[in-house]
């Protein structure tokens, strides 16, 4: 009998983790691997399901794709690995269970650098080897992103008539990660062709039950549950589940209740735990009716407080300046706080913060931010992806919202090897494209998770552009990536040539989203040397180091001619920009002060123009 038609007839169990099992075995590298490796392990698995009971079981393939198997250097052996693992299923099986080729998804927490395209291509050469090894059906599982998940479907079911089973995974009960409702993604999915529907992983038994319950039965597809053991423990390096497989009986009648007729397990399920959910239903015929429980929608509400004009639309008006002023290495901050209300005073728009830049640890910038506040100054406050995973990152934005500041920096943040803290660990769960991404989610009122925020926030993004390049329209290539992730105004790396101006202006004169240039003024031949040869993204022209070079020793001598470099540099940008991004060296607040007294004068903003561009900010 074909999978379909069980499923019409009866409840049917599927089989559980096959990582949890070969990790408790003390495998540690590749699972699908060891199809070729190991198989008699791997069947040795697939018969201990089949033994408790399960009517369904899936190969070992979930990351046999060439993304993932890259990882491993294995690139070059999807197809054998997927063709053993059909075989070794089949072997187990013996034409008692239905087999399914397992599909993982390939978008996760995780950032992902491969392109939409690489990722379809790598689905379609692991798809076409599992539909030649001849499988039963398909199960494309642990999708945490739906647009990925309807992508490979499309392909899938234009490829095969096959049964296909899809389940979508969530980080919290009853909504994906892009704020879909589960029961509304359920629905797209059937409507794309697929034959069974469900959710998988992350979640356990109790939180897919309630997930469930505003999900109707559908009338053209089934429904599916994979749930986790229980939600893990961690001790000494090493994650475990600690429930009894026994409390597996009765969630499979608390699942069959929704109307989920296709019941297996996810991470930190064995054997005993399916057996425990065969007991569960043994006798039971699947439901025909449920009653579903609305889902509550939570109205979000309009932020408050937030009402003054962006960077970006300042930009998009007239000329903006923007200055760079770090937080302290240290606590005392009077010196700084006069630099600040200096700044204020010579009429900036906004004063930007560093987040621990050189991984180098300072005052957090959220604190100074604050105080800035206070002091009637607009700060933008960077955030790196190097030092907060993805808890901290949420953690720390809800924090910047509630406490009313809304423009941010977006970076990856420098390695922490070169800091003070060498040994430190970097975390980059995303890279600066995906911040970015995550932010503006935000802005939809919608956490990282897909949970609701209950308030939409209002943060203005920027992100940064290193012109400094042999090639700036690569470089402008990566850029509009940026645009398209959500950056609302870009910050460039300093430019010490009036050439690489006008070059940048060419190169980005299709691009509507404002540009502020980099200005940092030098304080010393010696500095000019170390940032030339030593900082990435930093080059220096010739004809600025030599210049340098002549006032080498005279202090006040150093400081006019980097003043007049910064000058030539300023009026060639604001010939091209409307942004000025002036970066203060060493808290020589006074150089960046003289040089935003220079571009008001260049752009007609008189002493009392700048006095109220002042109080505004």
């Amino acid at each position: 009998m074909t999978l379909r038609a069980e499923l019409q007839e009866r409840i049917l169990i599927a089989d559980g983790a096959m990582g949890t099992i070969l990790y408790s075995h003390g495998v540690d590298r590749s699972f699908e691997e060891l199809n070729l490796t190991h198989p008699e392990q791997i069947q040795n698995v697939h018969e201990a399901y089949i033994n408790a009971g399960a009517n369904v079981i899936q190969t070992n393939t979930y990351g046999a794709n060439y993304i993932k198997l890259a990882r491993y250097g294995l690139e070059e052996q999807v197809k054998k690995i997927n063709q053993k693992a059909v075989q070794i299923a089949k072997k187990a099986s013996d034409q008692r269970v239905h087999v399914l080729g397992n599909i993982g998804g390939i978008h996760g927490a995780q950032t992902i650098l491969e392109s939409d395209e690489e990722i379809k291509r790598s689905f379609r050469e692991q798809l076409y080897c599992l539909l030649l090894e001849g499988v039963d059906g398909l199960i494309l599982e642990t999708y945490y992103n739906m647009d990925e998940l309807k992508t490979v479907l499309q392909i899938a079911r234009e490829e095969t008539d096959l049964p296909i089973i899809t389940n979508v995974s969530m980080h919290e009960p009853g909504v994906l990660e892009n704020g879909t409702p589960l029961a509304e993604a359920l629905k797209q999915l059937e409507d794309l062709g697929a034959d069974v529907v469900g959710v998988n992983c992350r979640l356990g038994p109790s939180q897919m039950v309630t997930s469930l319950e505003s999900v109707p039965l559908l009338d053209k597809a089934y429904l599916a549950a994979y749930p986790n053991a229980s939600i893990p423990a961690y001790r000494d390096g090493v994650l475990f589940y600690e429930n009894e497989p026994n409390y597996f009986t009765a969630c499979a009648r608390d699942l069959r209740e929704q109307g989920v007729r296709l019941i297996g397990g996810c991470c930190g399920t064995t054997p005993e735990h399916i057996q425990a959910l065969a007991v569960g239903v043994e006798g039971l015929s699947p439901v025909i009716e449920k009653t579903v429980i609305k889902e509550e929608r939570i109205e979000l509400i309009s932020s408050k407080g937030h009402t003054e004009e962006t960077l970006t639309e300042k930009a998009k008006k007239r000329h903006t300046i923007i200055v760079e002023l770090d937080a302290p290495k240290h606590l005392d901050i009077t010196e700084y706080i006069n630099g600040a209300k200096a700044l204020k005073e010579a009429g900036i728009d906004a004063i930007t913060l560093a987040d621990n830049s050189l991984a180098t640890p300072r005052i957090s910038n959220i604190a100074i931010a604050t105080i800035l506040q206070q002091h009637g100054i607009k700060p933008l406050v960077h955030l790196t992806c190097r030092d907060r995973n993805l808890i901290g990152l949420q953690s720390h934005l809800m924090g910047l919202h509630t406490l009313g500041i809304n423009e941010i920096l977006a970076i990856t943040g420098d390695p922490t090897k070169i800091g003070d803290f060498p040994g430190a660990t970097s975390v980059f769960d995303v890279n600066s494209f995906k911040l970015i991404e995550l932010i503006k989610k935000g802005n939809k009122g919608i956490s990282f998770s897909g949970n609701s925020l209950r308030e939409k926030t209002t943060f203005n993004v920027a992100a940064a552009f290193n012109p400094n390049v042999a090639n700036v329209e690569k470089a402008v290539n990566r850029l509009e990536k940026k645009i398209t992730s959500g950056a609302d105004y870009i910050l460039t790396q300093p430019v010490y040539s009036k050439e690489k101006i006008i070059e940048l202006k060419r190169a980005t004169a299709h691009i509507e989203t404002p540009i502020f240039i980099g200005i940092m003024p030098l304080t010393s031949t010696k500095n000019a040397e170390f940032l030339h040869h030593e900082v990435p993204g930093i080059k220096l022209t010739d004809e600025v180091r030599v210049r340098m070079k002549a006032a080498e020793g005279d202090r006040a001598q150093s400081t006019a001619e980097s003043i007049a470099i910064s000058k030539e540099l300023i009026e060639t940008a604001l010939e091209n920009f409307n942004g000025i991004y002036l970066i203060t060296p060493f808290m020589r607040y006074d150089i960046c002060v003289e040089l935003v007294k220079f571009i008001h004068s260049k752009t007609g903003v008189g002493a009392v123009e700048q006095k109220v561009a002042a109080l505004k900010t």
